[in-house]
């Protein structure tokens, strides 16, 4: 069953950020994620965001998407994205409705 990376945040210290996004792409491909969303000024129809950017990245399975994020790769980076932003991520599975 697929899952789904989902994180919505303001960035606060864009350089830094940069830096995590020049490393961040490529452990996603290596793990077998596809960016299925990247938008910088998202619209919030219901409730408080943290801010405007949201990304959805889709793995194969929860267990695809625990290994990315907990992989060496990305934990070599994700600090950055942690410190230049405000917000909140998570990992959500699909449901089959048929």
């Amino acid at each position: 069953m697929s899952a789904y990376f989902i994180a919505q945040y303001k960035v606060n210290d864009a350089a830094l950020y940069g830096e995590y996004a020049q490393g961040a792409g490529a452990t996603v491909a290596a793990s077998g994620g596809e960016l299925i969303s990247f938008d910088i000024a998202a619209e919030t129809i219901e409730g408080e965001a943290p801010g405007p950017q949201t990304v959805v990245i889709k793995f194969e399975s929860v267990e695809a998407a625990k290994a990315w994020y907990n992989s060496d790769a990305y934990q070599a980076v994700v600090g950055k994205r942690l410190a230049a932003t405000d917000g909140y991520s998570v990992i959500s599975q699909s449901m089959n409705m048929g």
